[in-house]
């Protein structure tokens, strides 16, 4: 007998999925609430009230703090790349004043862009681009290619058109990857922004090994708003992807977001069962397109790109999440990861909140990367290179 038995018409099993709605969510959360007893109300009175201390009171009273305006997405983009930004600001102010463009000139930016973490295939491609670049356009001093250097590093990087197609078809994301790296909170994220646009949106909790995986999924199917498919911990993840999908497709919902175990690419039973996800979506709803999304954390610098590389050994990606980037010295990995993998990064986490994890865009994250060597204020930056995919959500997500 395969891993699962279809159902007869009345038969029931053991273990039946738990469905979550949001409206059962509300009513859960509104039954377990503390509420006050009247008589627990503190009453201040105001009879003996002296009148003169209530005007100097009054007078004294600090005026109300204005809230902090929020910061646009590049704004916080550009925040949270201050330490690789810093980590080479150094190096590229002092290399772009050397006089001549000779081997030590080459040298000291190769060293100056793998320590930046991206990495030596990338670097090494950007450094003989750019000797072919000079001798073509007969450049003599360093100073006149530095933004020559710096269109080379965006050149590594570019995300097809095509990347974010999935979006606007009946769609099943598998999100993959270890443990740790933020898979759960990004595909809460997602679900959070997709609900915003207006999407039909729907979980899976199939990370079933992890002790609070399936209550922290439940959390953030709350705070998003979607509903949530789940079993108890320690039940087939297949299954729960199995009803899923049937779940999906009764409710013909837009985009399902499914859970995964923590795994390595070497654990065989572990990437065994990812495919079996895959071939019961494939199977049970052909009519929809199958994304798989990694999840990597950006502080990890050159272990991030080699796990993404074992794992697209045995399994397909079709893009990947990069989380953590704020306050890391080890940013250039995004540069390093798509353009030594050829598989795009398709969003980038700068913090906490819903929106602070948004499409990936190439040319503002270079504009933030290299921010210290271009006198342009944020605005000219964007309004000069053309930035289609400037964040117009930051009104969207007012969720903390």
């Amino acid at each position: 007998m395969g891993w699962f038995t279809k159902k007869k018409k009345g038969e029931t099993t053991d273990e039946e999925p738990v469905v979550q709605t949001q409206e059962e969510a509300n009513e859960e959360q509104a039954e377990t609430e503390p509420v006050l007893a009247e008589e627990e109300i503190p009453v201040i009175s105001t009879e003996t009230a002296d009148t003169e201390n209530q005007v100097e009171i009054q007078e004294d009273e600090p005026e109300e703090a204005q809230a902090p305006q929020k910061k646009g997405f590049f704004a916080r983009l550009k925040e949270g790349l201050t330490k690789t930004r810093n980590s080479i600001s150094d190096s590229f102010n002092n290399l772009f004043k050397a006089s001549e463009l000779d081997d030590d000139f080459y040298d000291e930016l190769e060293e100056t862009l793998v320590m930046s973490d991206m990495g030596y295939e990338t670097t090494e491609r950007i450094v003989e681009d750019l000797k072919v670049r000079v001798k073509e356009e007969h450049i003599k001093e360093a100073q006149a290619c530095r933004d020559l250097v710096i269109n080379l590093i965006r050149d590594q990087m570019q995300v097809d058109e095509t990347a974010y197609d999935f979006e606007n078809k009946k769609t099943v994301v598998l999100v993959i990857g270890v443990n740790g790296v933020g898979k759960t909170t990004s595909i809460g994220k997602l679900a959070a922004q997709y609900k915003a646009r207006g999407k039909k949106v729907l979980m899976a909790a199939a990370d079933t090994f992890r002790a609070a995986a399936i209550d922290q999924l439940k959390t953030w199917a709350n705070r998003a708003g979607v509903d949530i498919i789940a079993q108890n911990e320690g039940a087939d993840p297949s299954a729960v992807v199995y009803d899923a999908v049937a779940a999906a497709k009764s409710r013909n919902t837009d985009i399902l977001l499914i859970d995964t175990a923590g795994r390595l690419h070497n654990k065989k039973n572990l990437m065994d069962e990812l495919a079996k996800m895959r071939r019961i979506i494939t199977r049970e709803y052909p009519e929809a397109n199958v994304e798989s999304l990694i999840v990597l954390d950006g502080t990890t610098g050159q272990n991030a790109l080699e796990q993404a590389r074992q794992f697209s050994s045995v399994t397909e990606i079709n893009g990947i999440i990069i989380t953590k980037l704020d306050g890391t010295a080890k940013g250039g990995i995004a540069i390093a990861i798509q353009s030594e993998l050829n598989v795009p990064v398709k969003y980038i986490g700068i913090g906490e909140q819903i929106d602070d994890l948004q499409k990936f865009d190439p040319n503002s994250y270079v504009n933030a990367l290299f921010a210290d060597f271009d006198m342009r204020s944020d605005v000219e930056i964007l309004v000069d290179e053309n930035i289609e995919n400037i964040p117009k959500d930051d009104d969207l997500f007012d969720m903390k």
